[in-house]
């Protein structure tokens, strides 16, 4: 006789989500790709329409500004949703389980609106306030700030349909929203600058031009949200049944009050995770945050073109992958933690921890291989590309210098990101609030790494170091966390495994030493340094570029011979 499955977790799941979630990586990167390929042809010419100076503010200080906004109001509440879906929408043939959760699940997707409105006030006068002179001269920064403002809400008014859709894991709905989105956003900001262009103050609208392209964002992906799947439910509406157990236990009004809205134990986790992305964000924005105090407006604008160049691999690849684990892990793991516990802690189903160890130290193996390869191929034709990614008036500024150190930071990235969205899937309230006590102590680091760069004379680069040293710790923690979850359950997971080949790493030294100590590497970039971009097709250069491009395929075949082929072969995509 079949083992009868568990409650609110069919047969035959695990395969057919995995499956589900890859598709939807795959969407995400083809969304990312597509979407960043169009921008990065349209921001050439942004580039080179606006100053420094503009591009800064914008790229960095209103886009500080407009991700405080959003992290603040619907990080916390997307992660809880995540894991609240399952167990709120799957369930036995005959329960009415989903009558009374989908409601709940409903309204608690409409409280990054509620949040939002508080937050975004707040943040927006805050900054109005603390900008510096330098700031406020520039034309029309009130009017540009408060357009980003409404930008911010416009797009919080998505969350509803964004949830739904990721908890579906139906990846078609946000790839097309947003991807229509990210088009209009640079197209809208190319054409106000280029009628800027043709006014006698040049110049005069150029804030106005970067906002106005992220209202035509968020209003789109709004749009695009309803066209595909209607008009969701935008305030709280009151439950039929409220779950008196759980808000009498807290002896707490405002449980007591919320437990005829929200289901409270997704609430509660809602405003954990909420309390944490507070110290998350100043983590992760913690360089434009320094950057806005300690530099130059012209450098915050070299700053942000390097960052915007350097930070594409992490946009195109690392983003979708950490949000697809994030929903892979919290649909194999987080339902049956609510099916049976013990004393010591949750209990999972054992072929589940299999396959989420396998994945893991798959995907982190993956990403160690991709990290040797941008190290190795990036440093060396770094300086050949600079001249065709950074227009003239950048080159003077503090670009150059960080995009070499994002190459660096680009392996630190990936990393974390694969490790924090496992954690982040399966980490119970008392987890995270001991996290947030590390990540306080993490922040420090980063604060005092920081300034000691900057008093050492590194500059603008200080921000990308102290950072890389900031997700170092930040990995180790998260590392250590799976180990013990692992062990805790009895699951094999060794790290090790992950490690690169010998081979592997041979020859991507041999690869750097053979293309950085060549004649013809010195004379391609004496070359275009000495003709700038148009030297970029002579013969030199491309055979230059070819010969990396050799060695790189070298470098994937042997990475595939002694290791990738075995990877693929042991990642559990079928179940019985």
């Amino acid at each position: 006789m079949d083992q009868q499955p568990p409650l609110g977790r069919p047969k035959n799941k695990d395969g057919g989500l995995l499956k589900r979630s890859l598709t939807s990586l795959f969407s995400l990167m083809g969304l990312q790709l597509g979407s960043r390929l169009l921008t990065f042809v349209l921001n050439q010419a942004l580039f080179r329409l606006a100053s420094p100076q503009a591009y800064g503010t914008a790229a960095i200080q209103f886009e500080l500004i407009l991700s405080t906004i959003l992290f603040l109001s619907r990080e916390g509440v997307r992660n809880a949703l995540l894991r609240a879906w399952p167990r709120n929408t799957i369930h036995t043939q005959g329960s009415n389980s989903n009558d009374d959760h989908v409601p709940a699940f409903t309204n608690l997707s409409a409280l990054p609106i509620i949040l939002g409105l508080p937050v975004s006030l707040a943040t927006t006068v805050a900054y109005s306030t603390l900008a510096s002179d330098d700031v406020r001269r520039q034309p029309h920064f009130h009017v540009a700030l408060t357009i980003y403002m409404f930008a911010a809400l416009s797009e919080l008014f998505s969350e509803p349909m964004h949830n739904r859709a990721m908890g579906e894991v139906r990846t078609g709905v946000r790839v097309r929203a947003e991807g229509l989105g990210i088009t209009c956003k640079t197209l809208v900001t190319y054409l106000v600058l280029l009628y800027d262009t043709t006014r006698l103050y040049s110049g005069e609208f150029a804030l106005v031009a970067f906002a106005l392209g992220q209202l035509a964002y968020s209003s789109v992906v709004f749009f695009s949200y309803v066209y595909q799947m209607g008009y969701p439910t935008f305030l709280p509406t009151r439950l039929a049944t409220r779950q008196e157990s759980e808000a009498v236990a807290s002896r707490s009004t405002f449980y007591h009050i919320a437990s005829q809205y929200f289901d409270i134990s997704s609430l509660r986790l809602s405003l954990t995770m909420t309390g944490q992305s507070i110290v998350k964000h100043i983590l992760t924005e913690g360089d434009k945050i320094i950057l806005s105090w300690w530099s130059h407006l012209e450098d915050q604008g070299g700053y942000a073109i390097a960052v915007n160049y350097g930070s594409l691999v992490a946009r195109i690849v690392f983003q979708p992958l950490e949000e697809t684990c994030r929903v892979y892990f919290s649909r194999t793991l987080c339902p049956l933690a609510e099916a049976k516990s013990t004393s010591s802690g949750p209990q999972f189903d054992r072929r589940s921890l299999g396959q989420a160890s396998e994945i893991l130290l798959s995907l982190v193996s993956i990403q160690l291989v991709c990290s040797v390869l941008v190290i190795v191929f990036a440093t060396v034709y770094l300086p050949i590309f600079l001249h065709l990614l950074l227009p003239i008036q950048y080159l003077s500024t503090s670009a150059p210098g960080v995009l070499a150190a994002w190459i660096w930071y680009i392996p630190a990235l990936a990393i974390n990101g694969v490790l924090e969205a496992f954690f982040s899937s399966i980490a119970t309230s008392k987890d995270l609030r001991r996290q947030s006590r590390w990540l306080v102590g993490f922040s420090v680091v980063f604060i005092v790494s920081a300034i000691g760069f900057y008093a050492s004379g590194f500059g603008d680069v200080s921000l990308v170091y102290a950072n890389i040293i900031n997700l170092a710790a930040r990995i180790i923690y998260a590392a250590q966390y799976a180990s013990t979850f692992f062990d805790r359950n009895k699951t094999a997971h060794r790290w090790k495994a992950s490690a690169p080949t010998w081979q592997f790493l041979l020859a991507a030294v041999l690869s750097y030493l053979a293309i950085s100590m060549t004649k013809i590497h010195h004379q391609a970039v004496i070359l275009l340094q000495t003709k700038g971009r148009g030297a970029i097709f002579s013969a030199l250069v491309m055979s230059h570029l070819a010969q990396g491009a050799g060695m790189g395929l070298c470098c994937v075949v042997t990475w595939w011979l002694t290791s990738g082929r075995y990877l693929v072969r042991r990642a559990p995509v079928k179940t019985d």
